[in-house]
């Protein structure tokens, strides 16, 4: 784990160099005209929200006459496993957010790799976070597929290699909540028959049907540009060879500019697959434009 997260610090420093340069050369217009931090960050299934979990608002910064697009990688390092991520999510008229992104799975411990895409699409039903009383609400589908490990899927029971989660999330701020320090606040409601998020399919021989899960998070903002929090993601346990376990994790942001923002958090996914306490460090890099 320590030699992946050198060399990830190293493929790091190069990228952030080059995306500060891209950034320096774009211009105010292109990065939006919704405040800093307004559009969270890209979550590990490509879409606005926090590491773990999609949100009620919309990625980038772009209001109701702009556009906005976001590009993310993410890493994640945990005892038997190492998580890849790499994300693409666009945003028209602060209304409709389409995303895609691309999972990788390394199973260090048993061997093997699972990779899966999942596109997704979102829409902002009413409201702002910051002025709204009610914040923003949007529903949003992500289409996953498993691509690489549907031999290892279904061997561990799992009904199918491809599926479809539904949610209704909302995201509120509130002013001088803590502190004379703003919170955020988001909700995420979520039906899915996903696996370990569709990493190990959907669907299983201990149940087959859809399951209504609760996501949620708290953010503290230290300063405009700094949030910390904490997320929870319950999951559904469809699998009768391994017990699944909600995800959490202890989470810092700095928004560097209005184009840059990195992210680094402390995972706690518990049992993944019969293997126990999966804990371990999280790292991602996001560019707006």
């Amino acid at each position: 784990m320590a030699r992946r997260l050198r060399r990830w610090l190293r493929r790091l420093s190069v990228g952030a160099t080059a995306l500060a340069a891209a950034a320096t050369l774009a211009t105010p217009a292109q990065a939006g005209s919704r405040l800093l931090g307004t559009g969270g960050v890209t979550q590990i299934e490509g879409a606005a929200g926090g590491g773990l979990s999609p949100w009620g608002v919309l990625a980038g910064t772009a209001s109701d006459t702009e556009v906005a697009m976001s590009v993310a990688a993410s890493e994640a390092w945990l005892d038997d496993y190492g998580l890849r991520v790499r994300g693409i999510g666009l945003n028209w008229h602060d209304r409709v957010e389409l995303s895609y992104a691309r999972q990788r799975l390394a199973l260090d411990t048993l061997g093997g790799v699972l990779e899966q895409e999942i596109y997704g699409a979102k829409l902002r039903l009413f409201g702002d976070p910051l002025y709204h009383p009610w914040g923003s609400w949007s529903i949003g589908v992500q289409h996953k597929r498993l691509d690489q490990g549907q031999a290892l899927a279904r061997a561990v029971g799992a009904e199918a290699t491809q599926g479809n989660d539904l949610y209704l999330a909302g995201s509120k701020l509130f002013f001088d909540a803590v502190a004379g320090r703003n919170l955020l606040a988001n909700l995420t409601l979520r039906s899915t028959r996903a696996n370990q998020g569709g990493l190990l399919g959907f669907g299983g021989d201990r149940d087959s049907g859809r399951s209504l899960v609760a996501e949620g998070s708290l953010g503290l903002f230290l300063t405009p540009a700094w949030v910390v929090g904490v997320e929870y993601r319950q999951k559904p346990d469809n699998l009768g060879f391994a017990e699944e376990q909600a995800w959490q994790d202890v989470f810092t942001a700095l928004f560097l500019t209005r184009h840059l923002s990195l992210t680094g958090a402390w995972l706690d996914l518990g049992d993944i697959a019969g293997l126990d306490n999966q804990r371990g460090g999280y790292l991602s890099l996001q560019l707006a434009l």
